[in-house]
């Protein structure tokens, strides 16, 4: 949760941290459409000796973005996550039809036919995949912190979300901002949902014929949403975190 930390000193060598932004939500589509793309995972950001005061600093804890809802709806890009001059932007939304990824720390999964969204600003993840475009088109995956998304590929198949990256800040190794998996096209069979990405990332939702919804990213990961079809809603992204560490 977002809060404050406070410094009664100046820590012997800096800070080492680890920022994250919220992911962003996968997209929806109707059941007669193509796959639609997964969300992008929340920037992703870490380093050490990060000069601090004695005082006080607030902390940002960005939230996912929201699914796209039932229907035919693009997701919501993540917020972003902050501590002291270290901003993390929250990721890319995944798309509805006609629309391509949404930019952010990492790029959303294009729609159908559609391009990926970009990682913007660069350094903090990676591109959404593209959209395939053969009829009807396939969804991609949203990106992770240390994969490009997997594109849509030809046919029912979404594209899976690009994997997060690895941090050892906690004392163990945690993979974490992976990117929302897109949805395959509904031509009368039953489409098949990309993977998510490792590192909290959301599997889309898109098989069988009734309604199917995808899953959201994982809580504190920033991982994106995945992408849903045949009238189902898009997953919500996860939630960032903050996390600092220093020499007491």
């Amino acid at each position: 949760a977002s809060g404050t930390i406070s410094f009664d000193t100046v820590p012997e060598g800096g800070v080492e941290y680890l920022v994250i932004a919220g992911g962003g939500g996968g997209g929806s589509r109707v059941a007669t459409g193509g796959g639609t793309g997964g969300g992008g995972a929340g920037g992703y950001r870490t380093g050490t000796g990060l000069s601090v005061e004695a005082t006080s600093y607030a902390i940002t804890v960005g939230a996912g973005g929201a699914g796209g809802a039932a229907g035919e709806n693009a997701g919501s890009k993540g917020s972003n996550s902050v501590f002291s001059t270290i901003t993390s932007t929250g990721g890319g939304l995944g798309p509805t039809g006609g629309s391509g990824g949404g930019s952010g720390g990492s790029g959303g999964g294009g729609a159908q036919g559609e391009a990926a969204g970009a990682a913007s600003p660069s350094g903090q993840g990676s591109a959404g995949g593209a959209g395939s475009t053969s009829g009807p088109g396939s969804g991609g995956g949203g990106g992770g912190a240390n994969a490009v998304g997997g594109g849509g590929l030809t046919g029912d198949h979404g594209g899976d979300g690009g994997a997060g990256l690895a941090s050892s800040i906690t004392g163990s190794s945690v993979t974490r901002s992976g990117g929302g998996g897109g949805c395959g096209a509904f031509n009368g069979t039953s489409p098949l949902s990309g993977d998510g990405g490792a590192g909290g990332g959301g599997h889309g939702g898109c098989t069988g014929t009734t309604p199917s919804f995808a899953a959201a990213g994982t809580a504190n990961t920033g991982g994106g949403g995945g992408g849903s079809g045949n009238g189902g809603a898009g997953g919500a992204g996860g939630s960032g975190v903050v996390i600092i560490r220093y020499k007491y």
